[in-house]
């Protein structure tokens, strides 16, 4: 009886035994992963049953896609056909039922680019993208990452030429605001909707720089619904605020045309005699300030409203021109002595022929029948008449100078006959004298009146597009 007790044991025990060690044996077997072959045809191969044409949740709630931008480099502003160039790292994540799995122990899995033909995707669009490019240099810079729980993450590097319609009333003062804006194409906001990142939605290189421009830490995201004959349509877009610096300008721009425009004052200093100098100086400012007009246009579209830097080249234009006008005005001035002289010598004369024709006129008024004579008398006399009235009314700018035309008076010491008969107690040279002091009165007059209206000019110019409109602007954004 003891044995069999001691057999039974015995057989139990090998037999416990034997159990418990295959026990142990199948969790290893089970534990043990598909190849990574084998797991992506079971997950999304041709004997899978994904149909990448089909979105997820197909006849059900849309699909929330995910969107965060990352700015690799920002530049590249062009004012002659508004839009901007930057190069983005665009990442996408939504969740796709169908690509959960549990069978492979990893949590996530980054694939080839190549699998992203085998998966469905958003058909996101830059609703104001003017040109873009994809970059394949050493492979395609795309990634695709798979989450346990179905959850995707696509990455994509891309180098975009966005349309930014500006504003240059102000430039180069100016400020802009460009956006980029991402759009479903296909898909209604029934089957397909956008969103921003909670966290980190737009990030900026920490080295970013840009030529002209100074990018502001806030930028706007927003969401811009697009509504079509075919349907309501998601999309999102973001603000990016660029404020200009006028330092290229204030080089290549307005130091030039102020020093241009101080330059045309030096004639003012000149002597009024020396006409080649002073015309050729103020000839030449003018076609410099015309050339600097010109440049200043050539990189900047042709709107229909004027633009600060016109004003600014315009008003230096209008006093460069005034200068040499300024100068045609003193020589005018100064000249007018000898024109006063050659009226009075031409009054005489015409005094003088006056008075022989009267005496002719009455020799033959004896000689010749009573109808003929008092025609003829009649006649010479509104002839000279008109050409007294004449020179009377071309001596008027003489009386603006205190001089008249009169022949009366005796004769100074010019024994010269143009000069024969002058106003009393002035002789030639304190006529030109009189005049050449009215023309040095514009020359001193010019020297203070000039520098100052320019420098009130500068004054409202710089109070308005640096202050008041600077405040507006940055009120509106």
């Amino acid at each position: 009886m003891i044995v069999y007790i001691a057999c039974v044991l015995w057989t139990s025990s090998v037999i416990c035994r034997s159990v418990l060690c295959k026990d142990m044996k199948l969790p290893s077997r089970a534990a043990k992963p598909p190849s990574p072959s084998d797991f992506l045809d079971k997950l999304m191969g041709r004997t899978s049953g994904y149909d990448a044409r089909i979105r997820p949740n197909f006849k059900g709630p849309p699909v929330n896609v995910t969107c965060n931008i990352f700015i690799n480099s920002f530049g590249s502003i062009t004012e002659t056909t508004m839009d901007y160039r930057l190069n983005v790292f665009l990442r996408q994540q939504w969740n796709d039922p169908r690509l959960a799995y549990k069978e492979y122990p990893d949590d996530s899995l980054d694939l080839d680019p190549s699998m992203l033909d085998s998966i469905w995707k958003p058909d996101l669009f830059f609703a104001n993208e003017k040109g873009a490019n994809f970059h394949e240099v050493t492979t395609d810079n795309k990634l695709l990452r798979i989450f346990q729980n179905g959850n995707v993450l696509y990455s994509i590097r891309l180098t975009l030429t966005l349309s930014c319609p500006m504003d240059l009333k102000n430039f180069p003062m100016d400020s802009q605001t460009c956006t980029m804006q991402l759009e479903s194409f296909g898909y209604t906001m029934n089957d397909l909707i956008f969103e921003w990142l909670d966290v980190g939605a737009l990030q900026v290189a920490d080295d970013l720089t840009l030529p002209q421009f100074v990018l502001k830490e806030e930028k706007g995201l927003g969401y811009c619904t697009k509504h079509y004959n075919t349907g309501k349509f998601t999309c999102i877009e973001v603000k990016f605020y660029l404020e200009r610096q006028m330092g290229y300008y204030l080089i290549q721009m307005y130091i030039p045309s102020l020093l241009t425009v101080i330059l045309s004052w030096v004639s003012f200093w000149i002597n009024m005699d020396a006409a080649p100098a002073r015309v050729g100086l103020g000839i030449t400012t003018v076609l410099t300030m015309t050339t600097q007009s010109s440049g200043s246009r050539a990189s900047l579209p042709k709107v229909s409203y004027v633009k600060a830097i016109d004003i600014w080249m315009a008003v230096c234009l209008l006093f460069v021109f005034a200068a040499l006008l300024e100068y045609a005005a003193v020589n005018f001035v100064s000249r007018q002595h000898k024109e006063f002289f050659r009226l009075r010598k031409k009054l005489k004369e015409q005094q003088r022929q006056r008075t022989q024709a009267s005496g002719d006129g009455t020799a033959k008024g004896k000689s010749v029948s009573g109808n003929d004579a008092p025609r003829g008398n009649m006649a010479h006399q509104c002839t000279a008449c008109a050409r007294e009235e004449e020179l009377v009314q071309q001596g008027l700018l003489f009386h603006s100078f205190g001089l008249a035309l009169s022949a009366e008076g005796a004769p100074e010491m010019d024994a010269t006959p143009v000069f024969a008969d002058l106003p009393p107690g002035l002789g030639f040279y304190d006529i030109r004298r009189r005049f050449v002091d009215r023309a040095k009165r514009i020359d001193t007059v010019a020297r203070a009146v000039f520098p100052m209206s320019f420098l009130m000019f500068n004054v409202l110019y710089w109070l308005t597009y640096k202050v008041l409109r600077h405040e507006d602007l940055l009120a509106k954004l």
